[in-house]
């Protein structure tokens, strides 16, 4: 007779509009808002992310009223920003994140996902800079990440938790350590993403055994690993890797997301594990399936 699987009670898992195809705040590819916050509910979560800015309703009275009917809780919001740029890019980079902090907060939630500028076009990939960052630019990135931890603390009460990410300057291993080594704790902590790291060539139990202190937010991804190797063989850019299906759903792909959680779990902390599969542009009708099964294979892993 098998042992049951031990609930990890101190994590809290939720999706995101990432899960139903939506990457921009408006796009005809994508569902409308009310369908998503309908079917993520309808598939079991109880808590979501705000997704790109000014996809879901920005006036928090009216987001309070359509997520608490829907029996809907607000995780993290989240910004992208160009921070190894240095000084020069911090009064813009403000305006943007000072708009969604304000929402984050408004709506309850306590983190603010931070994903760093990307060095080729997501959707078209030509190359906007080098994909290999100068000690100087290292400087400006983990100092300028302090910053905006502070900020961010001081004016709303969030964390930030930054986000490595394929096709970023903060992907692989290495430069995953490199940053974390290069900033204080107590004013940026990492956002896992389990198949952003895979796609890096990370191993994420490792990276929770090493780094377990810095760990302060989860999403839950998975990779085709043959889909992956052709993406990496051929230098495929990140937005048409997603088209060619390269997150793939649990538990079909790696990694196996049964051990990161069973880490996680020994962190003894309270964690959010948020589902992102990559799925843009994707079919209207693709998205909710995917979701109720996947809510149902993370229930028999513990959450």
């Amino acid at each position: 007779m098998s042992s049951p699987v031990p609930a990890h009670s101190r994590i809290r898992v939720g999706s995101a509009p990432d899960s139903w195809g939506v990457w921009f705040p408006d796009d005809p590819l994508q569902v409308p808002w009310q369908r998503f916050l309908d079917e993520v509910a309808r598939a079991g979560y109880e808590w979501i992310e705000l997704g790109p800015y000014g996809y879901l309703p920005s006036d928090p009275v009216r987001l309070a009223e359509e997520t608490g009917r829907r029996g809907l809780k607000v995780s993290a919001g989240t910004v992208f920003t160009g921070l190894h740029h240095g000084p020069a890019v911090w009064d813009e980079t403000w305006a943007h994140v000072s708009e969604i902090a304000a929402l984050t907060r408004a709506m309850g939630a306590e983190h603010l996902v931070v994903i760093p500028s990307f060095w080729r076009d997501d959707r078209t990939g030509r190359i906007l800079e080098d994909r290999v960052l100068t000690p100087a630019q290292w400087r400006d990135l983990t100092e300028q990440s302090e910053r905006l931890g502070r900020e961010v603390q001081e004016r709303y009460g969030l964390r930030i938790v930054v986000h490595p990410h394929a096709d970023t300057h903060v992907d692989t291993e290495e430069n995953v350590s490199r940053f974390l080594d290069a900033t204080d704790p107590d004013l940026v902590s990492l956002c896992l993403d389990t198949g952003h790291y895979a796609y890096c060539g990370g191993d994420s139990v490792d990276l929770i055994k090493t780094y377990g202190e810095r760990i302060g937010y989860l999403h839950l991804k998975q990779v085709d690993p043959a889909v992956l190797a052709e993406v990496v063989a051929g230098e495929v850019p990140f937005g048409p890797a997603v088209g060619r299906g390269v997150m793939c759903e649990p538990p079909a792909g790696v990694p196996a997301l049964e051990p990161v959680l069973a880490a996680a779990a020994g962190l003894g902390v309270d964690l959010f594990a948020i589902v992102e599969q990559d799925m843009y542009p994707c079919p209207p009708d693709k998205p909710y399936p995917i979701a109720e099964r996947t809510r149902g294979f993370l229930r028999s892993c513990g959450i």
